[in-house]
């Protein structure tokens, strides 16, 4: 753990707004895969149908002599995900009911929550932008040429579990909260919005940007993916960096620092 002096590390606005980005993400991930298993399927193109073979991952279900088997298909490659996906608690579904928001099966309640808390995520990124841009705050999460220049040193000391306690952001959490914050997020709203028909009468322009609806939400999909693995590691560096240290950052903004010593 770091002896050195505390430094004021977290503004109040990163702090409610990171809190209520967990919290609509988690929402969001949840709806998601109920909004999905209403269709199983991922496409590349304009169109999907029995009558297109570019899907690009399915789950579904088999019969074998009256028996149910969860199948899932990922670029052709069959696997059997019986108990997990496909099928689970005897249950036809891709995703099972524990991983969805409702846990029974209702697209409609499963829409009207995933819209709300997307339109929440919209509007504190929104705000986050306009005041990091007019503190400051913005510009330190953008990597600069010095920063880069110590990228192969960060790397190594994450890879040797040497973490640096400062009041700064190191070049890795720079590069990970900039593809959150400045590609993942907006990626994700924006292959969200193609999808609305409403939103397409609107702006017919940026469905034919993403390719399609059916390109779209792989995108969107795959993009709650890349999301997902960003907070595993991200738990992972806090527990490993000193879980109470970083708590106490986020929830009341103080930091404790290194004082000069390396951990």
């Amino acid at each position: 753990m770091p002896n050195g002096p505390l430094v004021y590390r977290q503004r109040l606005l990163t702090r409610i707004t990171h809190w209520v980005w967990a919290v609509c993400l988690f929402f969001l991930m949840l709806t998601g895969l109920q909004i999905f298993n209403a269709f199983p399927s991922l496409h590349f193109g304009k169109e999907s149908g029995f009558d297109y073979n570019n899907a690009i991952l399915q789950i579904g279900a088999v019969d074998t002599g009256g028996n149910l088997r969860g199948v899932t298909r990922v670029l052709g490659t069959e696997f059997d995900t019986t108990g997990f996906l496909g099928v689970s608690d005897g249950e036809v579904r891709a995703f099972p009911a524990a991983l969805t928001i409702p846990s029974k099966t209702s697209l409609a309640t499963g829409r009207i929550i995933h819209f709300f808390f997307a339109w929440v995520l919209v509007g504190t990124l929104a705000l986050w932008f306009v005041a990091s841009a007019l503190n400051g705050r913005l510009r330190q999460l953008i990597p600069g040429p010095a920063d880069l220049r110590a990228l192969p040193r960060d790397i190594a000391d994450h890879a040797r579990l040497r973490f640096h306690h400062t009041g700064e952001y190191s070049v890795l959490q720079k590069l990970a909260y900039a593809s959150v914050l400045f590609l993942a997020l907006p990626l994700m709203i924006l292959t969200g919005l193609s999808m609305s028909p409403g939103f397409n009468a609107a702006a017919p322009w940026l469905l034919e940007v993403f390719g399609g609806r059916q390109t779209a939400r792989t995108i969107h999909f795959l993009t709650m993916v890349a999301l997902l693995g960003f907070f595993a590691v991200h738990m992972a560096m806090i527990l490993l960096a000193g879980p109470l240290n970083e708590m106490r950052s986020i929830l009341t903004g103080w930091y404790r620092t290194d004082g000069g010593k390396d951990v």
